[in-house]
């Protein structure tokens, strides 16, 4: 409908003067100027009109200068949409902007680099009017390359087709530029006087829920704040790394470690980090990126799974970092307090005053705006800077008051003393690994706020590397200098200078003449014994305390500001529904306010705490466990092989990320082994959750790539791989039209082959060829992605067909890969052959001889309500879409296009949608959330006219395979021998959860005398085979005659189809057989008049025996090819199977699928 209206209003629209087309419809010439002035007196709206296309029809004048010149002066006049829309609105009207009228000629492209900023709505279809975008006086106007003499330079005249330009390649239309739509296709390709398709979108680029939403909203860029590589990633970097440990902690840990070990300590924390940094900078530049760091980077290349565990964890571990900071800053100060004797309650308390005023002022920077953050980050790091160099000139001024707290300038001496290691206090080389690697986290800080840099590609590799690199000499630099200025021991006395000469001078102290021997009962100075080195030995104490008050600080804001950030992109994900009211932001920068309180309630609670001695490790671990799939993301994408994959920066290695995620994950356990196991089970736990949850996101993974690459290898390698008869699976090609249209054939295969083999539902279209085309793609997805909601493991594959017997026979050659090609075709029992046109019945028996053909086996599966329920589904489908949106706009109805419209929907091959009687169809939404389940209610009193009965048992039966299935029978007809499959197909749905109380009852055909023999036999193969029976059956009445009745009731059935040659002259009946082969002639009739009653007789024995059966499973009568008409095969598949329950009707191909060796 909607296709109709845009065709009348394109009529109505289109031009009265004449068209000229040129070039195969490409090239349009305008008659002169004048046609482009005069548009306006045709009375065509004013602004953009919806057109069935996005493109343009372009006024290519004959002078190089005129199109500029002309667009400019109808835009300057207000008639910004005059111009010739040709060939039934195919082609769209330039918008261009005036500013943009006069560039040069030469700039492939064109349009301002301010202007432009367009809104698509409808998948792209339509433009929006300026005044809709903008309520301001700014106007942006739609402007695309076909104007420009570009395209004229280039190709001699204006062709629709558009030269590679990056705005095609865009999401979004987003602050960064247009997103251009390149013509699809259809449009290039289709004839002129059809329309398109609708959409132009390959590969499922575009279309999702996300690009769509994001393609409608352009924001304003003036005023946001972007930072580049020294502001946003090196500075915030190297202030996070450095933090209370270079001026607490390093000089104890070369007191314990020795300066040879504490530079190994580094280096290795050091090589941990490079390599993450490394990963981080592949997969920064392997693609634009977004708001949200680690988590965005995580989720982009591994998945929702990871990123969504990573991504919470890691926000939640750097809310509680501003904690640890905060406490650590707190700490300081009540030192300091102490040492003046100023406490205001007790220590404990007034860490707990103190953190809490400074995180509400940190928090009050955070919320005033990134630039404010980053304004204070400059000021801290200079700070910072400024303490580290007094340190530095410090010592190279000893002074002899410091001499007894054991400082004495630069020493051979001390240096060859503190080399080697001396642990104490049951330190270890690993624990005191432990107390520094935190020191060497904060890494990602850049990262963290990718959203906020100009350029994160070329910003997060050079800051974060070069910040690793600075932090790392100067965290050496510190620690070989304070291992050669101090001794581990000193006692402060100045009284301890040696006077006389010691004999046994073994200490550098000693060689120094101090004497600390006395420190073996316990000193306050020295590197083992004070933390407060760095202060002592620096030249201007009071900046040591700044420095430590900078770091702390500074950790702690780029914490608190990372966090909310981080939360902020995985709620705009919507990978916790819980979470979405976190997702919001305010202002130009977008800032999550919302997740700057949650991360200040956070932070507080832990500061209250104030023992942070236990929370460290598990922060530390969480910081570990991101960097842990950072690097393993790298090499994942690098094994998965995925042509997406192609990082602007190249010094990576997958070999050496994947030991540097193992490396993270052995630092995790030596720094804390019950935090490391915690860790784990918490990112588990996510992971499994977000895994079972399935958002509904595609970020084509690396993940995805590997599947692919894996699925790809197996199918090659199996396809090298003989069959055996050991590894036969039943892999069924089912004839179901639209999968939903038929449940109860679908959940009865899949019983049997769910797990085990191969499902392809086939759905033959037929009709007119263009039409087809357009379902076939259109319902590729939307069926497949039926079938995964309703948990069928299933593939779906529509082919266009002239009937169904040319699809069967494309399905059946075609369908599969390598190994996997399916071996059996299924299809459903023809109900309503007597009534519907003997042609289709022909075609339909013309399947099992083609399937017979090619060697695969066939099951025919009856109900005896039917199977088909396509005619039912329309009318709930609609009534579902009513109550869930009031307006009708959702609902399509698909107009009937073909001639035999009454043609038979219960035939196991849907006829596409266009062929059934014209059914309301509800079409999908965008991003395919439909109600697919249940599929119909059984809720009459919901529809608006009630079922009646035989559509409600059709219904009810439907459903039947869905349910548990009891202790009952399973029945299984084993007449002939077909190589087994009719012994297979039962045994395998008895391996299913819903049918594993029922037993299996074998029926065969013996004689009279020899029953007892003939069951033993039948119980030694059956046990030979492993199958499990609850009896065994041998039939010896087969061959009686059937009741006088039933032969009636045949003889009646068979009447309307007869030729009776034997009435009418040789000519006729000759000519007659010619056009309807179909017919049973006198002479076939009397050739198989056993097999007629044989089958008459088998459903009269059905009936006596297995009438309560769950399901029967029965040898199907194969019919020659060419001497047993249509019709009396049909009448032989009736007469065997009416009025029983579920029937499957199997005949393998002949060949062995069970065996009893091993």
């Amino acid at each position: 409908m909607e296709g109709k209206q845009q065709q009348q209003q394109q009529q109505q629209l289109a031009p009265p003067g004449p068209a000229a087309p040129g070039a195969a419809g490409e090239e349009w010439r305008s008659e002169g100027g004048q046609d482009a002035a005069s548009g306006g007196a045709l009375g065509r709206p004013l602004g953009p009109t919806p057109s069935q296309s996005r493109f343009q029809v372009d006024l290519v004048a004959e002078g190089a200068g005129r199109p500029a010149e002309e667009v400019r002066k109808a835009s300057e006049g207000g008639a910004a949409a005059k111009g010739s829309e040709e060939a039934k609105g195919r082609f769209r009207v330039n918008f261009v902007d005036p500013s943009a009228g006069d560039e040069s000629p030469g700039e492939p492209g064109g349009g301002s680099s301010e202007g432009g900023n367009v809104s698509f709505q409808n998948g792209g279809d339509t433009v929006l009017s300026e005044g809709s975008l903008h309520s301001g006086g700014h106007h942006h106007y739609y402007y695309d390359t076909h104007t420009n003499t570009y395209y004229l330079r280039t190709f001699g005249h204006n062709t629709m087709d558009a030269v590679p330009r990056i705005d095609h390649y865009r999401h979004t239309a987003a602050d960064l530029g247009e997103k251009l739509i390149r013509p699809s296709l259809a449009e290039l390709h289709d004839e002129l006087d059809k329309e398109p398709f609708e959409d132009g979108y390959a590969n499922g680029e575009e279309g999702t829920p996300a690009g769509e939403a994001a393609a409608t909203y352009t924001p304003d860029s003036k005023g946001v704040v972007k930072f580049g590589w020294i502001k946003g990633v090196l500075v915030r970097c190297m202030l996070n790394i450095w933090g209370v440990m270079l001026f607490i902690r390093l000089s104890w840990i070369v007191g314990q470690a020795g300066i040879g070990l504490s530079v190994l300590v580094i280096g290795m924390a050091t090589v941990v980090t490079t390599i993450t940094g490394l990963s981080t900078s592949a997969i920064a530049t392997n693609g634009f990126v977004r708001g949200g760091g680690a988590y965005y980077l995580i989720s982009r290349s591994l998945g929702p799974e990871f990123g969504g565990a990573i991504g919470l964890i890691f926000a939640f571990a750097n809310a509680v970092a501003v904690a640890m900071y905060v406490v650590g800053f707190a700490e300081t100060v009540v030192e300091l307090l102490k040492e003046n004797g100023t406490l205001m309650i007790d220590e404990m308390n007034d860490i707990r005053i103190i953190g809490a005023i400074t995180v509400v002022i940190l928090l009050g920077i955070s919320v005033a705006g990134m630039e404010w953050e980053a304004k204070a980050q400059i000021v801290l790091l200079v700070i910072l800077i400024l303490a580290i160099g007094d340190f530095v000139i410090g010592t190279f001024i000893p002074l002899d008051s410091k001499k007894p707290k054991g400082f004495f300038g630069y020493k051979a001496e001390i240096f060859m003393e503190n080399f080697g290691p001396d642990f104490r206090q049951e330190e270890t080389f690993f624990s005191v690994f432990a107390i520094f690697f935190p020191a060497a986290t904060g890494i990602l800080a850049g990262a963290n706020i990718s959203g906020d840099l100009a350029d994160p590609q070329s910003a997060i590799p050079k800051g974060t590397l070069l910040a690793i690199l600075i932090t790392t000499l100067v965290y050496v630099g510190i620690a070989v200098s304070v291992g050669s200025c101090v001794v581990r021991d000193a006692t402060g006395n100045i009284n301890n200078t040696i006077v006389t000469e010691l004999t046994n001078c073994t200490t550098a102290a000693c060689k120094l003449n101090y004497d600390f021997s006395s420190c073996q009962t316990g000193c306050h100075y020295g590197l083992m014994n004070n933390f407060q080195v760095m202060s002592m030995v620096s030249g201007f104490a009071p900046l040591i305390s700044a420095g430590i008050f900078s770091a702390t600080l500074s950790s702690a804001l780029a914490s608190l500001v990372s966090a909310p950030k981080i939360f902020q992109a995985l709620c705009k994900d919507n990978i916790y529904p819980g979470f979405q009211m976190f997702a919001k932001g305010y202002g130009k920068n977008n800032e999550p306010l919302r997740g700057y309180l949650l991360t200040f309630l956070i932070a507080l609670g832990f500061i209250l705490i104030a023992e942070l001695n236990v929370i460290a490790p598990i922060i530390s671990n969480f910081f570990l466990a991101s960097y842990a799939l950072i690097n393993f993301s790298v090499f994942h994408a690098s094994l998965a092989k995925s042509p997406g994959w192609r990082p602007a920066f190249k010094y990576y290695n997958m070999w050496i990320s994947l030991v540097g995620a193992i490396l993270c994950c052995i630092v995790m356990f030596v720094i804390n082994w019950w935090a490391a196991l915690l860790t784990y089970v918490i990112v588990l736990g996510l992971y499994i959750y977000v895994t079972y949850k399935k958002p509904d996101v595609n970020w084509g993974s690396s993940t995805q790539a590997l599947t692919y690459l894996n699925a790809l290898q197996h199918s090659i390698r199996l396809s090298g791989v003989e069959d055996h008869v050991k590894n036969f699976r039943p892999q069924c090609l089912i004839m179901t039209g639209a999968p939903n249209a038929r449940p109860a054939l679908l959940h009865l295969v899949h019983a049997f082959t769910k797990n085990v083999g191969l499902m392809i539902c086939g759905h033959v279209h037929m009709g007119p060829r263009r039409q087809a085309m357009k379902e076939l793609s259109t319902d590729l997805a939307k069926y497949q992605r039926w079938l995964i909601k309703n948990k069928m493991k299933a593939f779906y594959a529509p082919v266009h067909a002239e009937d169904l017997r040319d699809g069967g026979q494309y399905l059946m050659q075609a369908a599969g890969l390598g190994r996997m090609r399916p071996n059996t075709l299924v299809v459903g029992f023809k109900k309503n052959w007597r009534q519907s046109d003997m042609r289709d019945v022909e075609t339909y028996i013309n399947l099992f001889h083609d399937a017979f053909d090619v060697q695969y086996g066939v099951v025919v599966i009856r109900l005896k309500e039917g199977l088909d329920i396509s005619h039912l589904q329309g009318q709930e489908e609609l009534l579902s879409s009513q109550e869930k949106s009031p307006c009708a706009k959702d609902v399509i109805v698909k107009v009937d296009y073909s001639k035999k419209a009454e043609m038979d929907t219960s035939i196991a091959f849907a006829p596409s949608s266009s062929e059934r009687t014209p059914a309301l169809h509800k079409e999908e939404d965008e991003d395919g959330k439909t109600p697919t389940q249940p599929l119909l209610k059984k809720d009459s009193k919901s529809l608006s006219s009630p079922l009646n009965l035989a559509d409600q048992r059709l219904l009810d039966a439907s459903t039947q395979f869905q349910k548990k299935q009891g202790k009952s029978n399973i029945d299984v007809w084993w007449l002939f021998d077909d190589g087994g499959l009719t012994l297979l197909i039962p045994y395998l749905i008895t391996t299913k959860k819903k049918w594993k109380d029922c037993k299996i009852r074998v029926f065969i055909g013996g004689k009279i005398n020899r029953i007892d023999h003939d069951r033993r036999a039948m119980a030694t193969l059956l046990s030979k085979f492993r199958i499990d029976f609850s009896d065994i059956m041998v039939l010896g009445d087969i061959n009686t005659k059937p009741k006088k009745e039933n032969i009636a009731a045949f003889e009646e059935m068979i009447e309307p189809f007869r030729l009776h040659e034997d009435d009418k002259e040789q000519e006729v009946a000759d000519k007659m057989k010619e056009d309807e082969p179909w017919r049973i002639t006198d002479n076939e009739l009397e050739l198989y008049k056993t097999k007629t009653y044989r089958q008459i007789r088998l459903n009269e024995l059905l009936k006596e025996h297995s009438s309560t059966a769950n399901i029967i499973v029965m040898s199907l009568p194969v019919a020659r090819k060419g001497a047993v008409s249509s019709a009396l095969y049909m009448a032989w598949l009736e007469a065997l199977s009416k009025d029983l329950p579920p029937i499957l009707l199997v005949r393998g191909n002949h060949q062995s699928v069970l065996t009893f060796y091993s």
